[in-house]
């Protein structure tokens, strides 16, 4: 779904991602772990044309997007979850959703009815003000819209960031959800741990720009071993 070749991005002059290589495989879960500065945002930011690509190459459902501009790369079925709970605050949850509902028809609806379920607890708060749901609310909500696009590739950025770990437990749920379904590829940054590497198919420690681990995920037994990577 997803392939990164000797990916390099920054700001500027200054080269904060270093020759990244990563792939997400149809249907399955990639994780970019790291601490807080490790780059794993930037690496985000270079993956939806958000940031401009100094070397290398991003490969989309078999197409080079590298100059892509982020609206095509939404077009061919990206969807982004960005750090921080983000939703249209003055409107209410209904709001937030129809707004995307609405581009995309009858499917639109469909999907909106979908993404409800996978967070049933949204569907008594769809009258109330978005900037006032709780933080955990607010995400739910926004990986709802990002699902009513109907998105084969879901980039979120740390989802679990400040919220409480019920919440969390949700929110973790839902994605695993959705990976069972088929269809959906998802790539995942992340600080914690738990979640992402005993539901990855592989994952990728940064540090100071650069993977300086990777392997594959899918159960608790990996997690030392990232422990160790972090530490380094």
């Amino acid at each position: 779904m997803l392939e990164l070749t000797g990916l390099s991005a920054g700001y500027g002059r200054t080269t904060v991602v270093h020759d990244v290589d990563l792939g997400v495989a149809d249907g399955t879960l990639t994780a970019v772990l790291g601490h807080n500065g490790a780059g794993k945002t930037t690496l985000l930011r270079a993956v939806l044309g958000l940031l401009p690509v100094q070397s290398g190459r991003v490969v989309l459902a078999g197409e080079d997007v590298t100059t892509r501009p982020p609206h095509q790369r939404v077009r061919r079925g990206v969807a982004y979850v960005p750090q921080g709970q983000q939703s249209f605050g003055q409107l209410s949850a209904r709001e937030n959703l129809q707004v995307v509902a609405d581009a995309h028809g009858r499917d639109g609806r469909r999907r909106t009815d979908e993404a409800l379920d996978l967070f049933p607890a949204l569907r008594d708060l769809l009258g109330r003000q978005a900037g006032l749901l709780s933080g955990g609310q607010r995400q739910q909500l926004a990986i709802a819209r990002a699902l009513v696009t109907g998105p084969r590739l879901l980039v979120l950025d740390e989802p679990a960031e400040g919220i409480q770990p019920n919440v969390v437990a949700e929110i973790y749920g839902a994605i695993s959800t959705l990976l069972a379904g088929g269809g959906l590829s998802v790539l995942l940054v992340e600080q914690h741990l738990g979640f992402a590497v005993e539901h990855a198919a592989q994952y990728a420690v940064l540090a100071t720009g650069r993977v300086v681990h990777r392997g594959a995920g899918g159960g608790p037994d990996v997690v030392p071993e990232v422990r160790a990577a972090l530490a380094l």
